[in-house]
């Protein structure tokens, strides 16, 4: 996929309360994704180049093979171009955190343009800059205080009101795991250790806000993912139920091979599974169509229990595409995310179709 990313930053005073902004276009020139973010203290120069990683990030998230970057600082152009070169210490240090998400990329160009014509994201950068508050979709922390991020899920919109808030929990430790086998639909009880994760996890949601007995626990049916929602239900008092869209992926053919074991008897189709969330293993399921079955669930959830707090216990799959729905990012997600055994993560629905990923892959409970 090819996107278009214009990029900017500014300073007041330079050196000087600063912000940046990214706007991510497909090539019809849609937007895909608004980044701002407010830096503290910084220079002209400094800004534009946060503005830039702000920007490749984003295009990251989305999935994004090719992109072309648009911005108004000729410095930044002409020094990632090669033509100028850096001589100020900070501006080489972001300039070589700039390379190594642009080989990330197939092909990243770069495009000077007028002032005027880097409107948007000017406006975002001034934004950053005014409210002190960031709009971002990860990444490092910046200087200064920071809000959660809100972005727009495709294909959801509802009434105005308070956000559902999920707290998705990966099952613990079984034998499959251990191994690092593919456990998708196959049976598999958890280990005494698994057993001892989930009690730990159980014990963190039942400490959360708005845990409170009335938060109900919505899990896959496995065996893995049963026991740790039992755990789940006795710590938080809530009402334990059972669905199957929240299922891990049907692996078929690879169910219970190890990822080298996968890899050496099906070469080709298994290099295409791993950048192609479209491709089914033999079979088996694709990511492309867990995400469609998951976000089914979402709506269900939301619907049911509107304004309020779910624990949903699943799999890795399932919860990476929760959270996909939440960053309204594309499936480059699934193979980018890491989630542990029995973690914690938390992301909020709102009725207006915003979202917020509150925390991904906690495991503080576990140490």
């Amino acid at each position: 996929m090819r996107v278009l990313v214009e990029a900017d930053g500014g300073s007041r005073g330079n050196p000087g309360p600063a912000g940046c902004g990214a706007v991510v276009r497909d090539a019809a020139g849609a937007v895909l994704a608004e980044r701002s973010r407010w830096l503290g203290t910084a220079t002209n120069n400094v800004a534009e180049y946060e503005g830039l990683l702000a920007g490749l990030r984003a295009a990251a998230e989305l999935g994004a093979d090719e992109v072309e970057v648009r911005m108004d600082s000729k410095l930044v152009v002409e020094q990632l171009s090669g033509r100028w070169k850096i001589k100020h210490e900070a501006l080489r240090a972001l300039a070589e955190r700039a390379r190594e998400l642009i080989a990330d990329f197939d092909a990243v160009t770069f495009e000077w343009i007028p002032r005027a014509s880097n409107a948007h994201a000017d406006r975002l950068a001034n934004e950053a800059m005014d409210t002190r508050a960031d709009r971002d979709g990860g990444g490092e922390a910046a200087p200064g205080p920071a809000t959660e991020q809100r972005i727009r899920p495709s294909g959801w919109n509802g009434a105005t009101g308070s956000p559902t808030k999920l707290l998705l929990v990966r099952h613990g430790q079984t034998a499959m795991s251990i191994d690092r086998r593919y456990s998708g639909r196959g049976d598999v009880p958890l280990t005494e250790l698994g057993e001892q994760q989930a009690r730990a996890a159980a014990a963190r949601v039942a400490g959360l806000d708005g845990v409170d007995g009335t938060a109900p626990v919505l899990a896959s049916p496995l065996g893995r993912t049963r026991q740790t929602a039992e755990a789940v239900a006795a710590a938080t008092g809530g009402e334990l139920r059972f669905h199957d869209g929240l299922l891990e992926t049907d692996f078929g053919a690879w169910e219970g091979l190890t990822f080298l074991e996968a890899a050496e008897a099906y070469p080709e189709l298994h290099r295409s599974w791993l950048g192609d969330s479209t491709v089914e293993p033999p079979a088996g399921e694709s990511l492309e169509a867990v995400f469609e079955r998951v976000t089914a669930v979402r709506d269900e959830i939301v619907e049911t229990w509107a304004g309020r707090t779910v624990i949903v216990v699943s799999h890795v799959t399932p919860i990476k595409a929760l959270l996909r729905l939440g960053l309204g990012v594309g499936p480059a997600l699934y193979y980018r995310l890491h989630l542990d055994l029995a973690s914690l993560s938390i992301v909020e629905f709102y009725p207006d179709g915003n979202a917020s990923v509150r925390l991904v892959n906690d495991i503080s409970h576990l140490v």
